[in-house]
């Protein structure tokens, strides 16, 4: 697989693919129906994406909505790397944690989300239309205010 790179995406730079950024800055995406939903990140590898993770404020630290890896690309650190830039931004927004809801038959990602540092408990959702689902939280460190 050829190098890839993380991307936030922008209604503004949505489907471009520039040189690789050294530190991804999100941009949130403007819904003509919801108004500003958060911040999106994608991985490219040329001109094709291969991952992508979006968040989204709530009033228990920042929620991620939703993250997928291409199957031909996972293996290579491209989940590892979207939660990071997630958690990059989460410290930097004073977040003290992010959190993520997962359906318990998804082992791969499971793995990938314990290895990051989040751990299972007992918030809800627990189910969403007949799919069971659990909470994963990992609390944050706040950034050094040198």
């Amino acid at each position: 697989m050829h190098p890839f790179y993380i991307k936030p995406l922008s209604s503004s730079n949505r489907f471009t693919y520039p040189p690789p950024l050294p530190q991804p800055r999100p941009h949130p995406i403007k819904s003509s129906s919801a108004g500003a939903e958060g911040p999106v990140w994608v991985a490219a590898q040329g001109d094709q994406l291969v991952g992508a993770i979006s968040a989204v404020p709530k009033s228990a630290g920042l929620y991620i909505r939703s993250m997928a890896v291409l199957p031909s690309a996972r293996g290579y650190g491209i989940g590892y790397i979207l939660l990071q830039s997630v958690e990059q931004f989460a410290i930097a927004k004073g977040y003290r944690r992010t959190f993520l809801s997962t359906t318990p038959f998804l082992h791969g990602a499971i793995r990938l989300y314990e290895h990051f540092g989040f751990q299972r408990n007992n918030d809800g959702p627990h189910e969403l239309f007949g799919t069971p689902l659990f909470t994963m939280v990992k609390l944050l460190e706040p950034a050094n205010q040198d």
